[in-house]
Protein backbone atom coordinates (compact mmCIF):
# COMPACT_ATOMS: atom_id res chain seq x y z
CA UNK A 1 0.00 0.00 0.00
CA UNK A 2 2.39 2.24 0.89
CA UNK A 3 4.58 1.59 -2.91
CA UNK A 4 0.99 2.54 -4.39
CA UNK A 5 0.49 5.40 -2.50
CA UNK A 6 4.05 7.02 -3.14
CA UNK A 7 3.83 6.63 -6.53
CA UNK A 8 0.94 9.06 -6.31
CA UNK A 9 3.55 11.78 -5.26
CA UNK A 10 6.23 14.06 -6.74
CA UNK A 11 8.68 16.27 -4.84
CA UNK A 12 7.60 19.93 -4.92
CA UNK A 13 4.69 21.71 -6.44
CA UNK A 14 4.38 20.96 -10.40
CA UNK A 15 1.24 22.92 -11.61
CA UNK A 16 -0.64 21.43 -15.12
CA UNK A 17 1.17 24.02 -16.83
CA UNK A 18 4.73 22.59 -15.56
CA UNK A 19 3.62 19.32 -15.98
CA UNK A 20 2.58 19.56 -19.45
CA UNK A 21 6.46 20.37 -20.35
CA UNK A 22 7.47 17.37 -19.06
CA UNK A 23 8.21 14.06 -20.48
CA UNK A 24 8.04 12.13 -16.63
CA UNK A 25 8.72 12.65 -13.22
CA UNK A 26 10.05 10.79 -10.59
CA UNK A 27 7.56 9.69 -7.80
CA UNK A 28 8.56 9.26 -4.15
CA UNK A 29 7.82 5.45 -4.87
CA UNK A 30 11.08 5.63 -6.83
CA UNK A 31 10.08 5.33 -9.88
CA UNK A 32 9.37 7.74 -12.53
CA UNK A 33 5.65 8.15 -14.16
CA UNK A 34 5.16 8.82 -17.88
CA UNK A 35 3.82 12.19 -19.00
CA UNK A 36 2.19 13.42 -21.77
CA UNK A 37 -0.20 15.58 -23.49
CA UNK A 38 -2.87 14.21 -25.95
CA UNK A 39 -5.86 16.58 -27.01
CA UNK A 40 -4.80 19.21 -24.66
CA UNK A 41 -5.59 16.60 -21.98
CA UNK A 42 -2.49 15.53 -19.29
CA UNK A 43 -2.00 11.96 -19.11
CA UNK A 44 0.36 10.48 -16.28
CA UNK A 45 1.24 7.08 -16.26
CA UNK A 46 -1.27 6.39 -18.90
CA UNK A 47 -4.42 8.10 -16.95
CA UNK A 48 -6.13 11.16 -17.57
CA UNK A 49 -6.26 13.98 -15.55
CA UNK A 50 -9.65 14.49 -14.45
CA UNK A 51 -9.20 18.11 -12.10
CA UNK A 52 -6.01 19.96 -12.14
CA UNK A 53 -4.31 22.39 -10.35
CA UNK A 54 -6.51 22.07 -6.71
CA UNK A 55 -3.87 24.30 -4.54
CA UNK A 56 -3.46 22.31 -0.46
CA UNK A 57 -1.33 23.41 1.83
CA UNK A 58 1.54 21.15 0.87
CA UNK A 59 1.17 20.84 -2.94
CA UNK A 60 -0.46 20.78 -5.68
CA UNK A 61 -3.21 18.47 -6.67
CA UNK A 62 -4.34 16.77 -10.15
CA UNK A 63 -6.96 14.45 -9.59
CA UNK A 64 -6.59 11.08 -12.08
CA UNK A 65 -9.34 8.67 -13.37
CA UNK A 66 -7.57 5.77 -12.04
CA UNK A 67 -5.37 4.51 -9.74
CA UNK A 68 -1.64 4.01 -10.83
CA UNK A 69 0.27 0.87 -9.67
CA UNK A 70 4.05 0.95 -9.70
Amino acid sequence: LRAVLLYHVVKGKVTAAQAMKLHSARTLEGKPVSIRVSAGKVIVGGETVVKANVLASNGVIHVINKVLIP
